[in-house]
């Protein structure tokens, strides 16, 4: 029974990911196939590359509520840069990557040494980059980029999208970040007890407004995926994102309370969404109860981290 429960415990997302993928299988002839695969991998690309950025930040018992509105303005801004401003495209997307940075930066340094509480610091973020980007297009798309702009998005490299090798590149970057650097090991004592981090001699303001800064740039990375593969710069082209991502590494065991959680998790609570998106869609589930049957997923997902929370505190 000791061994059944450590299963469970080590594979269990693995498991409900199989299940996942069963029970679509059977819903839908069109699930399982070569072409929807590849369709599943490009659409959670940008939510595979924010969840490591995100966990970064859950990690160390914080939040990012602004990734989804960071997302739209790079998107904007990139593409009032190409095509009102005549930018070079790269020079155009390395400058937002900056400025994504920058945002992410401030938000650290507001919750760090302000000791704004992180959900309404990038609450009010996630609001004011929102405007930002609808007074850039005045609620209007921005189109017409040079085509070869598209090869971020929409390319191949072989067989594989060139966003799933960024997510995978990413996902690789952020398990060496995680298991191998002190950086690492600094997030997980930080969020396990940030008192007890402080006097081991970790420079904890500087690690908690790092992880902001770093979730700024991934959230970057994504953006500049989302405006190749859309090929327009939409002021709602993030809307609703942030839900998805931390959804995703929640259900895939990152504690919303920091200190624990895996890279491997993330990787298939990011799967399981993205099964969830394209399968309730091939079944023809309405939008409404996709929100309401997304929703429900994260209040499981949270309720069972708080219930083991609580049985180890016992």
């Amino acid at each position: 029974m000791g061994k059944t429960k450590q299963v469970i415990k080590q594979y269990g997302i693995w498991l409900v990911l199989a299940g996942v993928l069963i029970v679509f299988s059977l819903m839908s002839s069109k699930f399982l196939t070569g072409s929807n695969i590849i369709t599943i991998c490009r659409q959670v690309a940008m939510m595979g590359v924010c969840s490591v950025g995100m966990t970064f930040v859950l990690l160390t018992g914080g939040i990012d509520l602004s990734i989804g509105s960071s997302v739209t303005l790079f998107n904007i801004l990139c593409a009032f840069m190409m095509v009102r401003m005549e930018v070079h495209p790269v020079l155009s997307v390395i400058l937002c990557l900056l400025l994504s940075t920058i945002f992410g930066l401030l938000q650290g340094l507001l919750i760090t040494y302000i000791h704004i509480p992180p959900l309404i610091a990038t609450l009010a973020f996630q609001n004011i980059l929102k405007g930002v980007a609808y007074i850039i297009c005045q609620g209007l798309p921005i189109n017409n980029f040079p085509s070869w702009f598209k090869v971020l998005g929409q390319g191949y490299i072989g067989f594989l999208p060139v966003p799933v090798l960024i997510m995978i590149i990413v996902f690789v970057v952020g398990a060496i970040v995680l298991y191998k650097l002190y950086f690492g090991r600094y997030l997980y004592a930080l969020g396990g007890n940030e008192e007890a981090a402080k006097l081991s001699g970790i420079k904890v303001n500087l690690i908690k407004t790092a992880v902001y800064a770093v979730n700024g740039f991934f959230a970057g990375i994504a953006g500049a995926i989302f405006l190749s593969r859309l090929n327009s710069g939409s002021p709602t082209t993030g809307e609703g994102f942030e839900f998805d991502v931390i959804t995703a590494i929640v259900v895939g065991g990152v504690s919303v309370s920091g200190g624990s959680g895996k890279i491997s998790g993330a990787i298939a609570g990011v799967l399981i969404i993205g099964m969830l998106n394209n399968g309730l869609i091939l079944v023809g589930v309405s939008d409404y109860w996709q929100w309401i049957i997304k929703g429900l997923v994260l209040l499981i997902a949270v309720g069972i981290d708080c219930l083991s929370k609580n049985r180890k505190s016992l």
